[in-house]
């Protein structure tokens, strides 16, 4: 063990090692430390308190289980925050909601900063509004791109679509997004 680590990511890695050897006690002090913080994560994708919260809990479930998996190259935060995106995609595709089909030969491919401006003003919480007012596809590209920072070709695996799809998303996506924080500009409510 390194010395040099934060005591913070020290105590981490003690959780870790000890969740591994499934102390109960371990787990719910990590549950307790990043709990809050993969709710947040959760809610970005799912809507509904009640979805992010079984979201977030499955996510620490699969995570406890796969601890193994678990390599330290990355924080355990990080890797646990990529573990309940993935189980709130699998809830968003186990619910079948209504998706817009998409022919790879008919998508406009765009340059991803192509007149893309949010007015100075807008708050992250008028953002964030207008995110979870998009249809499920454009919502799910627009956080994994721009808020999760993942590009097209991760997003194509996570969401089973081709980089194509996720670009052609992301475009129309940005599009209603502006749409949807159109009254801002013009000082229009809903």
């Amino acid at each position: 063990m390194n010395t040099n680590q934060k005591p913070s990511s020290l105590s981490n890695t003690l959780l870790v090692e000890q969740c591994r050897e499934n102390n109960p006690k371990a787990q719910l002090a990590l549950y307790k430390q990043y709990s809050e913080g993969m709710f947040i994560v959760a809610k970005r994708y799912l809507k509904d308190d009640a979805a992010s919260e079984d979201a977030m809990q499955e996510g620490f479930i699969k995570a406890f289980k796969k601890l193994h998996q678990y390599k330290g190259d990355i924080t355990f935060g990080a890797w646990l925050k990529r573990i309940v995106i993935n189980t709130c995609l699998d809830t968003i595709k186990a619910k079948k909601l209504e998706t817009q089909p998409l022919e790879d030969d008919l998508l406009y491919v765009a340059d991803e900063d192509e007149g893309w401006v949010v007015e100075d003003e807008t708050t992250m919480r008028e953002i964030e509004k207008a995110i979870n007012r998009l249809t499920d596809n454009y919502r799910a590209v627009i956080q994994l791109f721009l808020i999760e920072g993942y590009d097209h070709q991760e997003i194509a695996v996570i969401l089973g679509i081709t980089e194509s799809a996720s670009r052609t998303n992301l475009h129309r996506g940005k599009i209603q997004l502006k749409e949807n924080l159109k009254h801002l500009r013009y000082g229009t409510g809903y």
